[in-house]
This record gives structure tokens, C-alpha cells and sequence, in this order.
């Protein structure tokens, strides 16, 4: 559940590039919602500000690279963590992925008011906001993508921890997405099946149709003809639209590494 809107945030940026930092403080006093209450430029610097203890913020909007060294130095040093986190950052496509898979908010430079207001208006105040195991899963993806194999779902009743081999398919529902695991549980996440789509394509995930999306490795048998169809290992049948259906056929011949017959 994102928090209610006219609670006031509570803010802390650690920011090295002066510039940077005003600017991002600019912005958010426009929000209208936010308060930033502390600033560092430095991992010893957020050190030292987190460590005050009257110090009890909503959010910290973390730049990743600082003079001193990379930010997670900063949030392994003051754990455990009860507030949000957002990284600052320029565009790097493992922070982003690993954001992406680990539900942690993000907002690239030069800032855009428009993501930033997304980003603020996403963040949890402290109840069931799982961050701790959160970042452990964005730590993980950064530093080993290659090895990469749970990610974090941002639900409507709460964040779940997943194993992407256990997920059978994502089937759209307007602006949410129903996430089916082979347990036979269902979770409904607050994101469009898009962005599921692009984030999972490295693992064996195809979209089939403008409402799925399957993982391959769960897909039972193809059926061709004018209604072509996937039947799963459930038994249950997705259709394939018509104008899906030569790239997914070339899917097909690439996994198999020969003729679909």
C-alpha cells in the first residue's frame, strides 16, 4: 500500500555534486509533500547524519557514486533500515535492472519533475516496506547479474520475495498484472505486464499476446493454425496473436536450435 497523500515525507539526500544536490532539493520542496531534513555529500557523511539519533527519516535519495566510495558502503554501515530508499543516479543499465527487480525506486539525471513526483508518490512510510531484503536483492543483481535469480514484486497487499524459475506467467489486467507461480499462487502487482516483459526477456519470458506473458520453460506444446495457441503444463491455453506469432515461431527455432515442425 503506497502512502496516503497528504502525509508529509520526511527526506535526506546524500548528494556529492552541489548542483546536484540544490537542484534535487528545489524540486522537491515543488512537491509540496516533502521536507528534507538532512544532507550529506560523503559515505562518512551519511554515516554521520544517519547515525544522529533524532534523525528518523521517510526516505534518502541516494546518489550510488560518492567521493568516498560507492553508496552501499554507506547502508551496510546502518543497518537495519526502516526507511525508503531512491538512488540518484546517471544512467547505468545494472543499477537500473537491479532496481527494476528488486521494487527499489530510482530517478536518473538530469531529473525530470515528472519521474520524481512518480517516485515520491510510490514510496512506503516504514509499514511492511521490506527494504532490508529489498536492497539484499538489488546488491545481489548489481554485483552478480549473470547469476541473478529472485526479485522483489511490488504487490497491492505487499511486497513479495520470488524465484523467477517459479513463475509460469503474467497476464494483464489494465494497469495491473497478475503474476501466476507454479505453487498455483496468484499475486497482482501494481505495474503494467510492459515492463514484466522487458524485464524478464533475459529469462526465457516471451510475450505471446497483448495480455501474456509466459516463461517458455513452462510451455507444454504449440499448437498452429488460424487460432494458434500455447498449451501450458497446466493445461491452460494462451492464445498466440496473429501478429506475435512469426517472431515467437523464430523464439521457438532459437531455443530448439532447429525447425519448429
Amino acid at each position: 500500500m503506497s502512502r496516503s497523500s497528504d502525509a508529509v515525507i520526511k527526506a535526506i539526500i546524500v548528494e556529492d555534486e552541489v548542483n546536484g544536490l540544490n537542484n534535487l532539493k528545489n524540486l522537491l520542496s515543488q512537491q509540496g509533500d516533502v521536507d528534507v531534513i538532512g544532507e550529506a555529500s560523503s559515505v562518512s557523511e551519511g554515516v554521520t547524519l544517519f547515525s544522529s539519533p533524532d534523525m528518523e527519516p521517510d526516505v534518502a535519495f541516494l546518489d550510488i557514486s560518492l567521493p568516498d566510495g560507492l553508496v552501499f558502503k554507506l547502508l551496510n554501515q546502518i543497518r537495519p533500515i526502516d526507511f525508503e530508499v531512491v538512488f540518484v543516479t546517471a544512467y547505468e543499465e545494472y543499477a537500473i535492472k537491479a532496481c527494476e527487480y528488486s521494487s527499489i525506486g530510482y530517478i536518473l539525471k538530469p531529473i525530470d519533475p515528472d519521474s520524481l513526483r512518480e517516485a515520491v508518490n510510490r514510496i512506503r512510510l516504514r509499514k511492511r516496506n521490506e527494504i532490508d531484503k529489498r536492497l539484499e536483492i538489488f546488491s545481489n543483481h548489481y554485483n552478480n547479474p549473470n547469476a541473478f535469480t529472485k526479485m522483489s514484486i511490488s504487490a497491492i497487499d505487499g511486497i513479495y520475495f520470488v524465484n523467477i524459475r517459479d513463475i509460469v506467467r503474467f497476464e494483464a489486467e489494465d494497469n495491473y498484472t497478475h503474476i501466476y507461480l507454479d505453487n498455483g499462487e496468484r499475486i497482482t502487482a501494481s505495474k503494467t505486464i510492459k515492463s514484466y516483459e522487458e524485464l524478464l526477456a533475459p529469462f526465457n519470458f516471451y510475450r505471446v499476446h497483448k495480455r501474456h506473458v509466459i516463461n517458455l520453460n513452462y510451455m507444454r506444446k504449440f499448437v498452429k493454425g488460424e487460432g494458434g495457441y500455447v498449451i501450458m503444463d497446466d493445461e491452460l491455453q494462451i492464445e498466440v496473436s496473429r501478429r506475435r506469432r512469426p517472431a515467437f515461431m523464430e523464439q521457438i527455432r532459437s531455443l530448439h536450435q532447429g525447425p519448429v515442425r
